[in-house]
């Protein structure tokens, strides 16, 4: 039986109560974008036909009986839809963060991650979720990337990036309070954070990435005045990965190492803790932003902005970010068909 030549990419709808339909129906009715992958949709049937009636777009899928089939379609010019019952309508209220929306998006991504560790699905992108929802459904981790290391069997690295256009970031530590950020600064977080950022941007098509590390304390710590961390932890680091033949620079200022990339001087920046990073790439174009989940076997890939209670349901929401995500996992979905490890 023949296969497509493109990566397959599963696209799930979000929370139910968010604007995560509306959006996926947008993304969909862009045909020059569907024609990068043989997609197919994932989710409630009720759920999929409110996301289109909301963006006041009508899109054509083909159905399929189950992900093992989308793969070897001979015909993938229309998306594939796949529909999964997870949630009845009077279980949801739009714009609140609810248990039965929290269980609904566990059981469609634990669906497609499951077929993408069988190699039935080659990428995940999916809309925007909820924390607090997905734990009153049955999240027993911190966010969904812990889930979803959990799930793939991974025990190495991990981390989230941000990546807005061409900048990625990533990170040492991520969704812990900042008095605890010094207990995660160590050379072997720097230096693997590193190796995977580096990797992923090969993954998704940048051959020689240029990445740079920013430095924790006011001016780069300023020969140790204002802190040693720089002295004692990074710079050590970063010669280390010049060691290894990874062209890295730094530690630069945290205040203006941003200025560089976005001046086009790197492809992407190592932070050292959460806000380092996010703070600047949402200031340059939080509509666009895109999350990438690092360090896991598979690609997944979602908008990194929320779920948008305020205006769920109102069809005024952006696909952008959306859109974005979606190429990226293209990218990464075509490295990971090849056979191309980057985690």
């Amino acid at each position: 039986m023949s296969s497509s030549p493109q990566p397959v990419v599963a696209l799930t709808l979000g929370d139910p109560a968010g604007i995560g339909p509306e959006l996926i129906a947008r993304l969909m009715a862009q045909e020059e974008l569907m024609r990068l992958a043989n997609v197919v949709l994932v989710g409630d049937r009720w759920l999929w036909e409110e996301g289109q009636r909301i963006a006041g777009k009508t899109v054509p899928t083909v159905g399929v009986e189950s992900l093992a089939a989308v793969r070897h379609r001979s015909d993938f010019s229309q998306p594939a839809f796949l529909e999964v019952q997870t949630v009845a309508p009077e279980q949801v209220t739009r714009g609140m963060a609810q248990a039965p929306g929290g269980k609904s998006v566990l059981k469609v991504l634990d669906q497609c991650m499951d077929a993408a560790l069988a190699r039935q699905v080659d990428a995940i992108c999916f809309a925007p979720l909820n924390k607090f929802a997905m734990k009153q459904g049955g999240l027993q981790h911190e966010d969904e990337l812990h889930h979803f290391a959990q799930h793939l069997g991974v025990t190495g690295y991990f981390c989230e990036f941000n990546t807005l256009g061409t900048l990625w970031t990533s990170r040492i530590s991520s969704h812990v309070p900042l008095l605890d950020v010094g207990r995660y600064l160590t050379p072997e977080r720097i230096i693997a954070a590193t190796q995977l950022i580096y990797r992923s941007l090969q993954a998704a098509g940048v051959a020689q990435p240029r990445v740079a590390v920013a430095a924790l304390n006011p001016h780069g710590g300023d020969g140790g005045t204002c802190g040693r961390e720089e002295i004692d932890t990074i710079i050590p680091a970063v010669k280390t990965l010049n060691e290894q033949g990874l062209p890295i620079a730094g530690p630069f200022p945290a205040d203006t190492i941003f200025l560089k990339a976005r001046d086009g001087e790197f492809d992407a920046i190592v932070t050292m803790y959460h806000d380092q990073g996010q703070i600047a790439i949402k200031l340059l174009g939080f509509s666009r932003g895109v999350t990438v989940q690092g360090g896991l076997p598979v690609p997944i890939t979602t908008p990194a902005h929320g779920t948008a209670y305020d205006i769920a349901g109102k069809g005024t929401a952006s696909v952008e970010a959306t859109a974005n995500a979606f190429r990226i996992a293209c990218r990464m979905g075509q490295s990971y068909r090849d056979g191309i490890a980057f985690h």
